[in-house]
């Protein structure tokens, strides 16, 4: 599924390639980027990001009636730490000006994609972003990785890092990543351990920030993440499907913040 992941951004990258041969790449915006990191932590253990996402290869159609502002309104004003927007569109149906729309309401934002090629650092620059998503396994290797996270802090943005396994966590180690994104589903297969998440818990090492994401979707797995020592839940399909996404979002941000031990 990776492999189908990468093919389906090659026309974006080959956009962006001819922008830059002619000079016209978008220029990075230079608005005040809430920092996603010290959000997360002053709102962890189990501080809640919650995500913006209208379909899925797993799921399918989600939700596509839902605003990308409405639904930044109604996550910060349920309680929300902050906010990830799907941009890919072939099988998340996202769009890259989702970020803009969800921009203004106090969210640090992070944009959700599948990104490998430093011009797709250049154009997220030029959004409101607060932090980009790096997936180890869409790089050929760690120096692929760590250029893309030095691409990204030059440009005032944070990279999360996603990993699966601990040989993933070895790799986003050497390559400098800061934040650690456990992933309880398997990109390859799809398939979800959510078992992963708890088995990885036990490596985190001091001064990262640790997020949980896709085996978390209730209150209490917010709790036992948090009790865990994750700083974070990322939560998408439980929030988007829902008939009232509000409640599902007060809900889980409720059940983490730094009362949880």
């Amino acid at each position: 599924m990776l492999n189908r992941f990468r093919e389906a951004k090659a026309m974006e990258i080959a956009q962006l390639r001819e922008l830059a041969e002619r000079g016209a790449m978008p220029r990075p915006w230079y608005g005040h980027r809430p920092s996603f990191s010290a959000r997360l932590r002053g709102r962890g253990p189990g501080a809640l990001i919650a995500e913006y996402k209208r379909a899925s290869p797993s799921m399918g159609h989600i939700n596509g009636t839902l605003l990308p502002r409405d639904a930044a309104s109604l996550f910060e004003e349920n309680g929300a730490a902050a906010m990830s927007v799907l941009t890919e569109e072939t099988f998340f149906k996202g769009d890259f000006a989702f970020l803009g729309a969800c921009a203004g309401h106090g969210l640090p934002l992070l944009r959700k994609d599948f990104l490998f090629d430093p011009l797709q650092v250049d154009a997220t620059a030029s959004s409101p972003a607060s932090a980009l998503l790096l997936i180890v396994r869409m790089f050929p290797d760690v120096d692929a990785l760590a250029a893309m996270i030095q691409r990204a802090t030059a440009l005032e943005l944070e990279a999360v890092v996603e990993i699966f396994d601990e040989q993933d966590l070895a790799s986003a180690r050497l390559a400098g990543a800061g934040i650690i994104q456990v992933n309880a589903r398997d990109l390859d297969t799809l398939e979800v351990d959510r078992g992963n998440i708890e088995r990885l818990a036990a490596r985190r090492g001091a001064g990262e920030v640790w997020i949980a994401a896709s085996g978390v979707s209730e209150p209490s797995q917010v709790r036992s993440a948090a009790a865990m020592g994750y700083d974070a839940v990322l939560v998408g399909t439980a929030i988007m499907a829902d008939p009232d996404p509000g409640s599902v979002v007060r809900s889980l941000a409720r059940a983490g913040g730094p009362e949880v031990s």
